[in-house]
């Protein structure tokens, strides 16, 4: 079981920034892989970021080379630093983990933070 707390977001003009922290009940290291999606209104939820106990990132198309995740096993936290931030990139942003145990992988969601770019 693991617990999932964001925070960090907020409004933001376009071309700011923010960081968005993710923080997990249990040590990450054991988690498989962590990421960030984010759901706008009427669209469905999309991946934007993500990251394995390795380390390898990926990010999707439109956020490459302005949105950068990172994740710290020590303190059980795994960001997303946001920056150059559109009008296109509001939305609730998730944190999700993904757990692999007994060789059944659960994907565990945050509750969302909400991140709103004015033009």
């Amino acid at each position: 079981q693991v617990q999932l707390v964001e925070s960090g977001g907020g409004l933001v003009q376009a071309g700011g920034s923010l960081r968005l922290s993710c923080v997990a009940s249990r040590t990450i290291s054991s988690i498989n892989a962590m990421g960030w999606y984010r759901q706008a209104p009427g669209k469905q939820r999309e991946l934007v970021a993500i990251i394995t106990s390795g380390g390898t990132t990926n990010y999707r198309d439109s956020v490459k080379g302005r949105f950068t995740i990172s994740r710290d096993n020590a303190k059980n936290t795994v960001d997303l630093q946001m920056n150059s931030l559109k009008p296109e990139d509001t939305a609730v942003y998730y944190c999700c983990a993904d757990l692999l145990k007994s060789m059944i992988l659960t994907r565990y969601w945050g509750q969302g933070t909400q991140v709103t770019v004015s033009s």
